[in-house]
């Protein structure tokens, strides 16, 4: 039976809490893979993790192959061939953003270092904490001799969210719509496609032809999605957002369907204009092999490249607020 190990950090929150059974319950590497968990927490929250190490153990799941609890980075990193990095600072009542970058920013040195010095040579990264591209460019700039490619940052919650609104909109199911883009950052400055989505195989545009409404009500609903949700609830998006990293994973273990795409922030190499080395949200496709491509040839219309300027300057002011945090 083959082994995965998978790292969780901020493993004793809630959206590791909506992750951690179905990761270890075979639904994203199969029945055949056992998974070991490696799970970082802050050296006050190990009680409440190991309350969590006791559900899963419960759980009784015949691939889950191990546990491994530590609040050491590099013990959480060691060997492992998938890493989520869920745990962040959280944004307190009157914080400034760029503490916030700061706060990060230190997490983050420290977890790239860990999986560069530790980590399986495959390994693949994805950063759902926030502020993620930037948490994401953070922890790459300090673990560079993993190569640029295998580090992701979180926008397919953002995905799942457009999909589900355009397939709502227009009364057709969720699988009818495809060739969504999340462009640029994890913030209410990104950019959900419409333009270049499809429903039915056709443009997005032919079914939905009220133009008013994807530019002033369908772009800021998926933008503020998060807070919408936070109001309702009084939490924030936890099971969405473990669904949209899941999500995440199984499409680099799954190679993409054919004529569809999927919405990835990886590290640019220039592609569309933006400059390389930043962490954008793209269309990419994967090989199935943990390897994503993005997406080429696609145009944007003078909205969408408004769209597309904003979130790049926002993404150059988080880039230019943790610029002692980052290596040359």
């Amino acid at each position: 039976m083959k082994t995965v190990r998978v790292a969780v950090t901020g493993a004793a929150g809630q959206v590791a809490y909506a992750m951690l059974g179905r990761l270890a319950s075979g639904e994203i590497f199969g029945p055949d893979t056992k998974v070991i968990l490696h799970l970082l927490e802050i050296t006050p929250a190990l009680p409440a993790l190991e309350g969590t190490a006791m559900e899963l153990d419960d759980c009784g799941f015949p691939t889950l192959g191990g546990i491994v609890m530590t609040d050491d980075p590099m013990k959480a990193m060691d060997g492992v061939n998938f890493a989520l990095l869920v745990g962040a600072f959280p944004r307190k009542a009157g914080m400034e953003r760029k503490d916030l970058l700061e706060k990060n920013a230190e997490i983050f040195v420290g977890q790239g270092k860990a999986l560069a010095a530790k980590a399986a040579s495959d390994v693949r990264i994805l950063v759902v904490g926030n502020p993620c591209n930037t948490n994401c460019l953070i922890a790459y700039s300090n673990g560079r001799d993993i190569p640029a490619e295998r580090w992701t940052a979180m926008t397919r919650l953002d995905h799942n969210r457009a999909r589900s609104a355009l397939a709502k909109k227009a009364g057709v199911g969720n699988e009818a719509v495809t060739c969504v883009t999340i462009w640029g950052n994890h913030s209410n400055t990104q950019f959900p496609d419409f333009t270049n989505a499809k429903i039915n195989g056709k443009p997005a545009t032919d079914a939905i032809t009220d133009r008013a409404w994807l530019e002033t009500e369908f772009v800021p609903m998926i933008q503020t999605r998060g807070a919408a949700v936070i109001k309702a609830r009084g939490a924030s998006s936890a099971m969405s957002a473990a669904n949209g990293a899941l999500d995440h994973v199984k499409s680099l273990v799954t190679p993409t369907p054919a004529g569809d795409w999927i919405s990835a922030a990886t590290i640019s190499k220039g592609e569309y204009g933006i400059p390389a080395g930043m962490v954008f949200g793209y269309p990419c496709t994967s090989d199935g092999q943990g390897n994503l491509t993005i997406v080429e040839g696609l145009s944007h219309d003078e909205f969408g490249k408004a769209k597309l300027a904003a979130t790049l300057k926002e993404l150059q002011e988080e880039r230019e607020a943790v610029k002692p945090m980052l290596p040359e």
